[in-house]
């Protein structure tokens, strides 16, 4: 039997890392989508990946961009393989309080972090529907359940993620496909580390685990979901936040 496919969006960067490294070793051919400009810094990472023992392809495309999406999913399928499973993991943030928030940071927020998850999927759920099998994970946000100031952008975008997670769901569980969201809280990835010191201590102590999250962290819920025994949890979020938020 061949491998599936899966495809992590963001692949590149600190959480996409380790979600490529967990289906990697989950058996899956794994194809991480990188933003266009940033190809050397991407080939530079799959040169990594290699050395460290995970054989990982690479894709360039503007999630943000219908078209380029659809695209890269064409050049994907064509090259490795019908995709199988899905994973929305890029994003941005553009953080400001609203009073000055430009619409160029809504927007970019938006496209990168929603519309991208549509720009994605569409293409990608009509070869999974041929199959009878898919696999979507959608990574939403802790902020996108309780909101956070100074990000309605990002809160917005994120929480629009989980309305589109049960919609799909609906639509395609009775073909074998699953459609979930996993909602972490702050995770230990370079991007957070560079957040001013006396802010981070006063993140962590809204934290019951007393501690950000690790990436592997995050990855094994992404593992859990696609696996292909796991075939009736759908429409479901997974909150991986250290006790941040309970509902």
């Amino acid at each position: 039997m061949s491998q599936k496919v899966a495809l992590v969006t963001g692949g590149n960067g600190g959480l996409g890392t380790a979600i490529c490294k967990a289906l990697v070793d989950q058996g899956r051919k794994v194809v991480a989508g990188y933003y266009p400009p940033e190809k050397e810094t991407a080939e530079a990472w799959q040169k990594q990946m290699a050395e460290e023992g995970y054989e990982v392809e690479i894709a360039g495309g503007d999630v943000s961009d219908y078209e380029d999406t659809v695209r890269m999913v064409k050049e994907i399928t064509e090259n490795v393989g019908p995709i199988a499973i899905l994973v929305n993991n890029a994003g941005i943030t553009r953080d400001k309080m609203l009073k000055r928030m430009t619409p160029e940071m809504w927007n970019a927020v938006i496209d990168t972090n929603l519309n991208s998850v549509f720009n994605v999927t569409q293409p990608v759920v009509e070869g999974m529907l041929e199959a009878g099998f898919g696999r979507i994970v959608n990574i939403s946000s802790v902020n996108g359940q309780k909101g956070q100031m100074g990000q309605a952008n990002y809160s917005a975008a994120k929480a629009g993620m989980h309305g589109f997670t049960k919609a799909v769901a609906q639509e395609t569980i009775w073909k074998g496909i699953t459609v979930n969201t996993i909602s972490p809280g702050y995770v230990e990835t370079e991007m957070t580390l560079a957040i001013a010191p006396e802010i981070m201590e006063a993140i962590i102590k809204q934290i019951p685990a007393g501690r950000m999250a690790q990436p592997e962290e995050i990855a094994m819920a992404v593992a859990y979901l696609t696996d292909d025994a796991n075939s009736y949890m759908t429409g479901a979020n997974l909150p991986v936040n250290g006790g941040m938020y309970m509902i």
